[in-house]
């Protein structure tokens, strides 16, 4: 029998922290905790083989899920002297969501499940607190409704302000027991007017009710998003978690919060987080209700008032700290905790490796492993890659100018200019269009995520430093600015208003997450400096890594750039790009228009002083490292324009003839250019454009061996290539004018000859191009269209139905298909290499700065990968962690 249910609490568990892909990450850290010895309220898990049954069998459950529940259910009951559904002595339980992944916010909870219009008495009078009893049950009869039956949080909300507004009062926390009373029978008016029944009364229909509802939640739109964004395969399911309520909100002597072992945003080895009094979790993450500081030295930084944790409980909060620290030393990392205090008792609700910014990522890597808590190629593996894109943007430039409208808490560092909006959906829209925005809420919530996601920046008027903004901000990597209090944020005219001055939706603002600031208008940004804790963890990374990084770069401040984050050469330079120069464009034009071959190489002579000071300038600034340099690419028809009145203008500017303009324009028209007349198809029916771009780059090497006493290592790539024949030729054509460069020089330097592999044929019959080429370079944009017949430009019409579908499980342009595009790069590396052992191999798609397209290079053996200059520090450390991974593997 398949064991679906595992319980824990009461110091014992059936589980532990190896078993989170069957447990998730709760489920398996609620099971560590209670073997601990920690204080865990008793409960058990519903594993995420459940769920995939569920989803696979037509949202059906095991057979034998049923029994398990109530036997999980009956043994909680007697670890807590409670029973389910016992109207004079009723355990209430909570139903939380648990992916191995964290996936904060995304999937739905359900707290104070079991309560009913007999069980709200029972809680009352064994608690002594009629005002606790109902102010519980309101907040279930919302989120039971909200989640399960569907209902909008507005409905209630709107209640809620009605009831507030006729006492004269502005807090929750200020209405009394009969309040609530009166609430809770507005609340069930509201459900039964909605659905057309009466809220459900049964404790065993709204336990089984909560259970679908999460298993449910693990397909909704904020969930299938977060996994997109973050790469969590849908087949892993969640879990499920019940456990028995512990109260926070039973008065001055109960509290929940969230705590962080170490500053998320910073690093910083120090307790970090928030915590309200007399209240539950929800309350905390939600911004409703402004919290306090968890320390002394945290009220004091912040400016606040109310009295931190370690002030107003003291004792509770000397026990809270040694657990932290037990917890931080038994995970080794820094933990993301939740927690509440009933009646003076601490209960720990939930550990995990606690989010974080790129900047505290690295921080703390580094210091636990200065500090021999891990090892150095622990803590390379402890940083995500594309976290660091994070480090390696622009900062606001500390001496521009700025003038701040309005001050909130610097939830997650970073800054960020764009234009104001107010609804995610908008942010997606015309971030889409290619605006910069910043989305500004009153509070986020997870149905916002996908414009968080588009926005560069975050402002919301309430919540606190853990509010969902704040901690979905960080794991992003998004500028947020929280609990902006000023702000005064009207949705339905697209305004916001502060200090006196109001600001509409388009209006542009500037925010720096680090110091909490929302500013007026662009600020001035400057180029990061990585140094520090980045300068040591990627040394450790490059002592580490097997595979090389390269840049793709054609430009002079790319390639300084690229250099600057460490690349080792250029792994793609794109000749065209030089071509299209203004002072270039016209005999680019003059060449393509020319009627024989006579006047393409007239016309070509023009263009080589400038092909050959664009290698010169390149080949010094990569100071004898490899360039890979692509010869003529694309079809001749993109250098000129299509329609009459551009040509006519062309023409006027230019003094080009128009009729022949629109008659070549006519010849070089293709019903596919994708598969027609560019590539090394060029070289072969123009060979005198081929031969001028060996000769620039030969020639400039020569200049530049001369000037710096460092020849730099061209490396002559013919891109299209299919055949044997045609590398060969194409070798023969480069050989043939490098000998008539060196033998006018005088002088000589060493070259390459390779290709780019792009078309299936070319990577099948790789063996025939390796007798002639010394390297292959994996054009994986090109490969990846010829081998689905999809066009990277056009699939955006149709990818994302395939993505939603689950046919694709990754964007195949962001994320290399390892089994089918994989296994042609596969089958080329082993037959190259058959007939050239030393073949040079790698990869110059935009796949070259994935993580796990990267880890695929390192297991296929390839030699190098080349990516834009920004990823180059990603991928050096993913390179690194895919070699640790293969001598761990």
């Amino acid at each position: 029998m398949t064991k679906w249910v595992y319980g824990f609490g009461g110091g014992s568990a059936d589980g532990d922290a190896s078993m989170k892909n069957l447990l998730g990450g709760k489920g398996a850290n609620l099971a560590e905790m209670s073997s601990l010895g920690l204080p865990v309220p008793p409960g058990f898990t519903i594993t995420t083989e459940a769920c995939v049954h569920y989803y696979s069998n037509g949202q059906s459950y095991p057979a034998d899920l049923a029994d398990q529940v109530k036997a999980g259910l009956a043994a909680v009951e007697g670890v807590v002297g409670k029973t389910f559904g016992d109207p004079t002595n009723p355990l209430l339980v909570s139903v939380r969501s648990g992916a191995r992944a964290s996936m904060p916010g995304m999937m739905d909870t359900v707290l104070n499940l079991g309560l009913n219009d007999e069980t709200v008495e029972g809680l009352a009078a064994l608690s002594g607190d009629r005002r606790f009893a109902f102010d519980s049950y309101r907040r279930f009869i919302t989120m039971y409704s909200n989640v399960v039956l569907g209902l909008s949080h507005d409905d209630f909300e709107e209640v809620l302000d009605d009831h507030k507004d006729r006492l004269g009062l502005t807090v929750d926390t200020e209405l009394a027991a009969e309040d609530w009373e009166k609430v809770v029978a507005d609340y069930k008016a509201v459900v039964e007017d909605r659905l057309g029944r009466p809220f459900p009364q049964d404790p065993h229909d709204q336990l089984w009710g909560a259970i679908g509802a999460v298993f449910a939640s693990w397909m909704n739109e904020r969930a299938k998003f977060y996994r997109r964004m973050h790469d969590i395969p849908e087949s892993w399911g969640t879990a499920v978690n019940v456990q028995s309520m512990v109260f926070g909100n039973m008065g001055e002597t109960s509290a929940t919060g969230v705590a962080f072992t170490r500053n998320p945003s910073t690093g910083e080895a120090r307790l970090y987080g928030e915590f309200l009094i007399n209240a539950q979790g929800e309350d905390v993450v939600a911004g409703i209700r402004t919290p306090q500081s968890l320390t002394r030295a945290g009220r004091e930084e912040m400016g606040e008032t109310a009295p931190s944790m370690e002030e107003a409980m003291p004792e509770v909060f000397a026990q809270f700290v040694d657990v932290v620290g037990t917890l931080e030393r038994h995970y080794r990392d820094m933990q993301d905790i939740e927690f509440t205090v009933e009646q003076g008792r601490l209960w720990m609700l939930q550990t995990r490796n606690g989010k974080r910014t790129a900047k505290a990522a690295l921080k703390i890597a580094v210091e636990m492993a200065a500090d021999g808590v891990i090892s150095r190629d622990e803590a390379v593996l402890r940083v995500d890659p594309s976290a660091l894109d994070q480090l390696l943007h622009p900062t606001l430039d500390p001496d521009a100018p700025r003038t701040v409208v309005a001050h909130g808490l610097p939830a997650s560092p970073g800054a960020a200019t764009g234009k104001i909006v107010f609804d995610a959906d908008e942010a997606e829209r015309l971030n889409q269009l290619g605006d910069a925005v910043i989305l500004v809420r009153d509070e986020t919530s997870p149905e916002d995520i996908h414009g968080m996601h588009a926005a560069r920046g975050i402002v919301t008027a309430r919540g606190g430093m853990t509010s969902h903004a704040a901690v979905v901000a960080r794991g992003m990597g998004r500028p947020c600015v929280s609990g902006a209090g000023e702000i005064r944020i009207d949705e339905k005219a697209g305004t916001f208003t502060v200090r006196g001055r109001t600001f509409k939706a388009g209006d542009v603002i500037t925010i720096d997450g680090s110091k909490g600031e929302v500013m007026e208008g662009a600020v001035k940004m400057i180029e990061p400096e990585l140094t520090g804790d980045f300068q040591t963890l990627m040394a450790w990374a490059d002592g580490a890594r097997r595979l090389k990084v390269r840049a793709n770069a054609e430009t002079p401040l790319d390639a300084k750039t690229a250099r600057g984050f460490g690349a080792e050469g250029i792994g793609l330079c794109r000749t065209e790009h030089m071509f299209f120069d203004d002072e270039r464009i016209s005999a680019v034009r003059e060449m393509i228009l020319a009627d024989d071959e006579a006047g393409r190489r007239a016309a070509l002579a023009k263009i080589a002083p400038f092909q050959k000071a664009d290698f010169v300038e390149l080949f010094t600034i990569m100071a004898g490292l490899p360039v890979t340099v692509r010869l003529l690419d694309p079809p001749l028809h993109e250098f000129i324009p299509h329609s009459e009145a551009e040509i006519d203008a062309l023409a006027a500017g230019s003094g080009l003839d128009a009729a022949k303009l629109k008659r070549r324009a006519n010849e070089l028209h293709e019903t596919n250019p994708m598969l027609g007349h560019r590539g090394c198809r060029l070289g072969v029916a123009y060979p005198e454009i081929y031969e001028m771009q060996v000769r620039a780059i030969l020639e400039a090497a020569l200049e530049v061996k001369r000037a710096s006493g460092r020849a730099p290592t061209p490396e002559i790539m013919h891109p299209l290539v299919a055949k044997g024949a045609e590398m060969k030729y194409l070798r023969e054509l480069t050989d043939r004018t490098a000998e008539a460069v060196f033998e006018a020089a005088g002088d000589r330097v060493d070259y390459l000859v390779g290709t780019m592999i792009e078309l299936p044929r070319a990577a099948i019959r790789a063996d025939d191009l390796a007798e002639h080429a010394a390297f292959f370079s994996f054009g994986t944009n090109d490969l990846t269209q010829t081998t689905f017949g999809i066009s990277r430009d056009d699939s955006g019409r149709f990818l994302q139905a395939y993505l939603d579908k689950g046919i694709f499980e990754h964007d195949p342009f962001v994320r290399l298909d390892q089994d089918g595009v994989g296994d042609l790069i596969r089958i080329a590396t082993e037959r190259g290499r058959k007939v050239r052992a030393d073949v040079k191999l790698g990869i110059c798609g935009e796949h070259g700065g994935d993580p796990s397209s990267i880890a695929f290079c390192e297991a296929a053996g390839l030699d190098y990968v080349s990516c834009s200059p920004y990823r180059v520090p990603i991928a050096r450390l993913a390179a690194a962690q895919a070699a640790l991974a293969q001598r761990e593997g």
